[in-house]
């Protein structure tokens, strides 16, 4: 395949994330998105700010100066067929509004590789699993029906680990970098479809931004790997951290929830650990305890999940559930993550009682 690839993404708030990193490598994008911020995507483009180590402040990245080109539009204008690629970077519960779930399907029917960068994995992934009764973990998801026309070899998972979040202040198309660690993605079957993301794997590599007389390496790269597991690696990070921002009266930040009791966070994420080697995993797949606790050390807000959850969200993505779920398979529960799942459920039959 020569020239440019075309990427379809479906949100753009994380996705102008991976976005900007597809753009600088070359290759032309497509968000999906709300009207008012397709509208700033196509008149002003996307704005990514991010720390680069070594240097102080913030380095702005502007689509507009970058080799690809950027669009933007609502879910009813674009027809998947013609991509080489669609990520998906909407939350879970977002898949089955009006709209997003008719685009999903024609994803789904289009028969093009689908590279999903949710926490929350996608059942077709799911079931790449071998041993993992997905059946048993559909409720676990808002809808799991919007996944039921997915070819599983056509869908993959792409770990989201960088940390980005919107700066209130700013314009819906300003993404800010909080912690810019890399995409993991697995392998799809397809070696064919491999090739793509490898394709983008090389040209992020080795795109250079220039600021004054630099030509620097922006960090947040794409990494493919043949084991489908490692995308598993941030499931310990979001039971360890990201749920434990959410206590009985209130939320707190993902620094605090980890290193408030880190005995109690170690054992929560080598439990989970240990759950994914139980499904395939290797070791190696999983990233080191000290190394995420220090990254924790960065994170000083509330996850997006407890965020949501004190804005009176109805539904969120259930990484939690999962988890204890696909524990119960194994035979497998910890008194601590039993905890958690208790705790977003109070939390949500909360929101949901209130008057509309």
């Amino acid at each position: 395949m020569t020239g440019p690839l075309n990427i379809l993404i479906l949100g753009a708030s994380y996705g102008s994330l991976l976005g900007t990193k597809i753009l600088m490598g070359g290759h032309n994008v497509h968000l999906i998105c709300l009207p008012a911020e397709a509208e700033l995507f196509n008149s002003d483009g996307a704005i990514v700010r991010t720390p680069i180590k070594g240097r102080d402040g913030l380095v702005e990245i502007r689509s507009k100066d970058l080799p690809g080109k950027l669009t933007a539009s609502g879910p009813g204008d674009v027809d998947p067929a013609t991509f080489d690629l669609i990520a998906l970077a909407m939350q879970e519960p977002q898949y089955r509004s009006d709209g997003v779930r008719q685009l999903l399907e024609k994803v789904a029917k289009s028969g093009k590789p689908c590279m999903s960068i949710m926490n929350m994995p996608p059942l077709p992934y799911l079931a790449r699993i071998p041993g993992l009764d997905v059946a048993g973990l559909r409720g676990c998801f808002t809808d799991a029906t919007v996944w039921d026309s997915f070819d599983i070899e056509k869908m993959t998972l792409c770990s989201p680990d960088p940390q980005a979040f919107r700066p209130p202040e700013e314009k819906l198309n300003v993404l800010q970098v909080r912690l810019p660690t890399n995409f993991k993605a697995a392998r799809f079957k397809s070696d064919a479809d491999t090739a793509i993301m490898k394709r983008l794997e090389v040209d992020i590599e080795a795109a250079r931004f220039a600021v004054g007389s630099e030509a620097l390496q922006i960090p947040v790269k794409l990494k493919v790997y043949d084991s489908i597991f490692v995308p598993m690696a941030k499931w310990a990070m979001l039971i360890a951290g990201n749920y434990r921002c959410v206590k009985r009266d209130g939320i707190v930040a993902t620094r605090d929830a980890v290193h408030a009791n880190i005995e109690e966070s170690r054992e929560i994420y080598e439990w989970v650990e240990q759950l994914c080697i139980s499904l395939g995993a290797d070791p190696s797949d999983m990233v080191p305890f000290e190394k995420y606790a220090n990254a924790a050390l960065s994170l000083l807000t509330p996850a997006s999940a407890a965020r949501a959850l004190a804005n009176g969200a109805m539904n969120i993505e259930r990484v939690d559930l999962m988890v204890k779920t696909v524990a119960a398979q194994r035979g497998k529960n910890l008194p601590a993550v039993d905890e958690i799942v208790a705790t977003v459920e109070s939390w949500l039959a909360k929101n949901r009682a209130k008057p509309a």
